[in-house]
């Protein structure tokens, strides 16, 4: 719809949150609420994308929309419209969504759109749904006709009302040449003393308009007012993606244990063991292995790689195919080529590997002086013995093994063997001796 407008209405205080972060900013599935109603906007193409908050919010700076309004005060849906006003057009139609109701999807608005091509003198179309629980949901009245005849308030339903499985989820479409003139008709005439968007329809019957409902599944139109909602909405998603990634080719072992952030890549023929955590950032190549308890964020992981288990990427990772990171490593900023190896115990961080190179267990790069980062360099085929300390700026060459418990401090051409540790001392029968001076002295 070439003409379409997109209003956002965020003002909402989101007091039953307790907490000082408004309810939009949240995150949910790795990024703010906002941000996936946002998104969907984007999508759709809108010429004018508006959107209302409260003054907490005047200064918010978030991508896709063309002008930000405060509404102040807050006096209900059909004020934070009228907010809005000067920014719309009179033509076309203008969608009213929620910035606090991430999980519509494309495919429901484009049918809502779709019933104003077919009847474009509606008035008013309005998205409905039947909840399990309708308790404070406005309910849906239709007509003889079965249209749209009225929306009423869940505190101002009558006892009979309230038994209507029909409710409203909020969305609404609306004619952009009558908005202003319906919006002039509302009175706070109701329990909360609000203006309410929903008395639209009401006046726009009343002046000889039609108008009509679309329904969609409940599910899609949760808003996240408490704690609660939020981790209903976090499940709701989580089940969404892990059913698109099996559907797309991916194993899921344990598919309940396993939690993604909401741009996570996975290719075809990926398996994921129980218990793996998705920050944002993360792309996994075909073939590629997560086993248990591992968490990986802003990585990049290649063909047929192996990751744990007890692993953590973070922060700029790069493995190529079939690299091999293991149980209890801790990587950072690191690119790992094809082959190369950590298997046991290590930290790696601001570090290039190369190809088949072999990091042994218990090595760190000590990358940080408490003041900068710096970079580690090792080479193709590099061996790394057991309980190495790689202090950075280093660069280790082509082939070069680097000797068990050393501290390496200089740089390591290629095919070099280097040894950076204390002499061993061995003393004959030093152990007897020892234990026989500890018994003299407990005995004095």
């Amino acid at each position: 719809m070439n003409n379409l407008q997109i209003l956002i209405l965020s003002a909402g205080h989101g007091t039953r949150m307790k907490s000082d972060v408004p309810k939009i900013l949240h995150p949910l599935g790795g990024r703010p609420v906002l941000h996936y109603v946002l998104d969907l906007v984007h999508l759709m193409t809108p010429q004018e994308v508006v959107l209302v908050v409260s003054p907490l919010l005047k200064d918010i700076k978030t991508p896709f929309v063309h002008q930000t309004v405060v509404q102040h005060p807050a006096q209900g849906t059909g004020d934070a419209v009228k907010c809005a006003l000067p920014f719309l057009k009179t033509t076309g139609h203008v969608l009213v969504l929620y910035g606090d109701t991430p999980l519509i999807r494309q495919e429901t608005l484009d049918r809502m759109i779709s019933a104003s091509h077919s009847h474009p003198e509606r008035a008013v179309i309005v998205l409905g749904m039947r909840p399990l629980d309708k308790q404070n949901y406005a309910r849906l009245l239709l007509n003889e006709k079965g249209e749209l005849e009225e929306i009423i308030e869940d505190r101002d339903l009558t006892p009979s009302q309230k038994e209507i499985s029909l409710c409203n989820s909020g969305v609404m479409l609306i004619r952009g040449d009558l908005l202003e003139s319906l919006l002039s008709a509302l009175t706070p005439q109701n329990a909360a003393q609000e203006y309410y968007l929903t008395d639209l329809v009401k006046i726009a019957r009343q002046r000889g308009y039609t108008c009509d409902f679309v329904e969609g599944e409940a599910s899609e139109f949760m808003g996240i007012n408490t704690r609660q909602d939020l981790a209903q909405a976090e499940a709701y998603l989580q089940d969404r993606w892990r059913n698109k990634a099996m559907a797309e080719g991916v194993t899921l072992m344990d598919p309940k244990t396993i939690y993604f952030s909401y741009d996570t890549k996975l290719a075809s023929d990926v398996t994921l063991h129980p218990h793996v955590i998705f920050g944002p950032g993360v792309e996994i190549e075909k073939g590629a292995e997560i086993l248990s308890f591992c968490r990986l964020s802003e990585s990049h992981v290649g063909p047929y790689a192996l990751v744990g288990p007890f692993a953590h990427l973070r922060g700029g990772v790069h493995l190529q195919e079939k690299a091999e990171i293991g149980n209890f490593v801790e990587v950072k900023k690191s690119t790992f080529g094809p082959k190369a190896k950590a298997k046991h115990l290590s930290y790696i961080g601001d570090a290039d590997i190369g190809s088949q190179a072999n990091i042994g267990a218990g090595t760190i790069t000590c990358n940080y002086d408490g003041f900068s980062k710096f970079k580690t360099q090792i080479g193709e085929g590099v061996f790394i013995g057991s309980n190495s300390s790689l202090v950075a700026p280093l660069s280790i060459g082509d082939y070069a093994i680097i000797g068990a418990g050393s501290v390496v401090t200089q740089d390591v051409e290629s095919r070099a063997l280097a040894i950076a540790r204390g002499n061993q001392s061995t003393f004959d029968k030093g152990a007897d001796k020892f234990r026989e001076k500890r018994k003299k002295g407990k005995d004095l």
